[in-house]
């Protein structure tokens, strides 16, 4: 149902509105229960993973490419305008091809998420969508089986994460915890050892914590600047650190995610 767009107040139109206004839509898109999708391989890997769309959103010239995708979905509408048009609706000149309103998926039971789960990534209060998105790039890459995010972490399908992540956040289970760092007892009852990223006078290397081979492990990362809570690390069973050198003190978290899923892939001690 292709819908040519005459009006920038259209309304029919609204979930695309002030894209680039980022404390609105973070408050908007979880209460109204869509994200937006942006790009032809993003919006493909959304629906390969199951998820509904709402409508989409592209300049005429998309149209044959995403022939297919309009095709299988003939109730949902398309809306279609000249560039101008769709940076008036957005707010930015929309050049990564279309865009989808989608409808969030069901939020994941965590104690079902964990069951099947070996290696689990905890991020606290990590606020940068560009680094939530590469984290979740790096866990889909190096085979991290689900991520929990703390109550104040930021959005994982906000548009930037999903746009970083390439689409793999739709690959990987994630769960919003609904506290923080209560809610460690779930990965201690599901039998994870927990171990917390932090550069403290007792934590292992590592290398030391994948020479355990532990079984089930949780990897816990904290936020910019200020890193973990106290209250996370005195519940972590370890305080785990990545040797620096050349006068560096640490890595950004994100960096610091994929050298902690690479180091501890089972069997990638010594």
């Amino acid at each position: 149902m292709i819908i040519q767009l005459t009006d920038p107040a259209d309304p029919r139109v609204s979930d695309y509105t002030s894209l680039t206004d980022v404390q609105l839509r973070k408050l908007r898109e979880p209460d109204e229960g869509m994200y937006i999708a942006e790009s032809s391989r993003v919006l493909r890997r959304a629906l390969d993973a199951g998820h509904q769309p709402r409508s989409f959103f592209m300049a005429e010239k998309w149209l044959p490419e995403l022939s297919d995708v309009i095709a299988a979905h003939p109730e949902v509408p398309v809306f279609v305008g000249t560039a101008q048009m769709l940076e008036d609706i957005t707010g930015f000149h929309l050049h990564r091809g279309a865009m989808a309103a989608m409808h969030r998926p069901a939020p994941a039971n965590i104690p079902a998420l964990l069951a099947g789960a070996r290696r689990v990534a905890v991020l606290e209060d990590i606020v940068d969508h560009t680094n939530i998105g590469a984290i979740f790039r790096s866990a889909a890459a190096l085979g991290v089986d689900a991520v929990l995010v703390s109550p104040r972490c930021g959005d994982p399908l906000y548009r930037r994460s999903i746009r970083v992540s390439m689409g793999t956040v739709f690959q990987v289970p994630w769960a919003r915890l609904p506290e923080w760092p209560e809610g460690m007892s779930l990965l201690r009852e599901a039998g994870f050892t927990t171990a917390a990223l932090a550069l403290e006078p007792d934590s292992l290397t590592i290398r030391e914590l994948a020479g355990r081979q532990y079984g089930r492990l949780a990897l816990i990362l904290g936020t910019e600047g200020d890193g973990l809570g106290h209250a996370t690390l005195a519940q972590a069973d370890h305080s785990v650190m990545i040797p620096m050198y050349a006068g560096v003190d640490s890595l950004n978290v994100a960096a610091a995610s994929a050298v902690a899923f690479f180091a501890t892939q089972p069997g990638a001690a010594g």
